[in-house]
């Protein structure tokens, strides 16, 4: 860890710890996400730890989402999760033509930890949990009106923002029909600016070889032009992911 962010580690422990909660548990990459989050700002970042202890020990008091807990959500196969990018980091990619509008919005909601718990978790293999990043695909090839759910897409994006601070390396959008452009537009209203600066939405073939040149053929699987096979995330193992 570099000197210059000792004492910002050093202030956030502290001011953690006045607002009545302990960082013992969290090592200095995990903190140093919120402070990189709140702008080096030792008290905001402070405030947005508790926020996601407190979150996190309500929504998954175990310290994970078992498979058992998001059962309709697994069913639809609709998560993959196909390998690792040039830079390291893991891809995971989201069929939204596979999706429906939820009936158990916990269950959603429990899914997206779940989903985003195991992608960062199969970049850790055993070592401390830091500043493991993913890339997020969503496919929306296929797609119809009954697919939409900008819900679902917000409840994403703001736990990613909120609760998974400094997660997102880079998040493409393939394949977005006109229709979806408003229902988009709308989305996006919800997603800060630093988020949105990485989305990037593909609308032609160049800007799908540089995809393919950035992630890597090795991640992508070979529908989208790579080399890669198509694994449900629900069939891929890895260790539970806890803080």
């Amino acid at each position: 860890m570099e000197k210059s962010h000792e004492l910002e580690l050093t202030q956030m422990r502290k001011s953690v710890e006045k607002l009545g909660f302990s960082t013992e548990k969290y090592g200095d990459p995990t903190l140093m996400r919120f402070l990189i989050a709140r702008s080096m700002d030792a008290d905001k970042a402070s405030k947005m730890f508790v926020q996601w202890l407190k979150w996190r020990s309500s929504l998954v008091p175990n310290g994970f989402i078992s498979d058992s807990e998001v059962p309709d959500q697994l069913k639809a196969r609709k998560i993959y999760l196909p390998g690792f990018s040039k830079s390291g980091f893991p891809v995971m990619i989201i069929q939204g033509c596979k999706h429906y509008p939820p009936k158990d919005q916990l269950q959603f909601k429990k899914f997206v930890v779940y989903m985003l718990d195991k992608t960062i978790a199969s970049a850790v293999k055993g070592r401390e949990i830091g500043n493991e990043k993913l890339i997020g695909i969503f496919d929306f090839q296929n797609i119809t009106y009954k697919n939409v759910d900008a819900r679902a897409l917000i409840t994403g994006f703001q736990f990613l923002q909120a609760y998974f601070p400094e997660r997102l390396a880079k998040c493409y959008i393939l394949n977005m029909p006109r229709f979806f452009v408003s229902v988009w537009k709308m989305v996006s209203c919800f997603i800060e600016k630093a988020t949105l600066e990485k989305i990037v939405i593909l609308t032609n073939e160049d800007e799908k070889k540089s995809f393919i040149e950035e992630i890597g053929e090795e991640a992508v699987p070979v529908e989208y032009g790579g080399k890669a096979n198509l694994r449900a995330i629900q069939d891929v193992e890895v260790p539970p992911l806890e803080g």
